[in-house]
């Protein structure tokens, strides 16, 4: 009964460590070691100057944070390159005016950012693509000055358009 009991144990202990090797929280399972991503440009008409390095420092981050990518200037196993190509802020929730002095107004206004993104594996090509567009929107009062809040908005749009490539590229989702 004991020597079942050990046998038991061993096999349990075996399939932990060996569940907890293969099971990865992002899903990455990448055979490249490098990474090279060049400043993006920024081809969008409006938003702040530094919009496209804002954003190649914190894809560059969130490649190295979250994969054992060896980040290297160019030639690297996986490449990344593109440009932020649009920043629109449109009105998504119209209001009547309250007289006749004023005209209709927005009471919601919508900042949408898109970037342009191509992508090289040399490892496995299949996963290659070119110029894949990349966008998301935040929705803001339009009341406020977008001056005061515009960091704040392209950080969280940033932020998915990030997560949306990391998925296209090395996540396999």
């Amino acid at each position: 009964m004991k020597t079942f009991k050990t046998l038991i144990l061993a096999l349990f202990a075996c399939l932990l460590y060996n569940g907890c090797g293969i099971y990865s929280f992002t899903g990455v399972a990448i055979t490249a070691e490098t990474i090279s991503i060049p400043n993006f440009y920024n081809d969008a008409d409006g938003g702040p100057p530094d919009m496209a390095q804002i954003f190649t420092n914190k894809l560059t981050d969130y490649y190295q944070q979250n994969t054992n990518l060896l980040r290297v200037e160019e030639n690297g196993e996986l490449q990344l390159e593109g440009s932020v190509t649009g920043y629109r802020i449109t009105p998504v929730a119209p209001t009547a005016a309250q007289s006749d002095d004023f005209g209709d107004a927005a009471a919601l206004s919508r900042l949408t950012i898109t970037v342009s993104v191509s992508y090289v594996n040399t490892t496995d090509e299949t996963f290659d693509f070119e110029n894949q567009s990349f966008s998301f929107f935040e929705d803001f009062d339009s009341n406020q000055n977008i001056t005061t809040i515009e960091r704040e908005l392209i950080d969280r749009i940033f932020d998915q358009i990030i997560l949306d490539i990391f998925n296209a590229t090395v996540a396999n989702w």
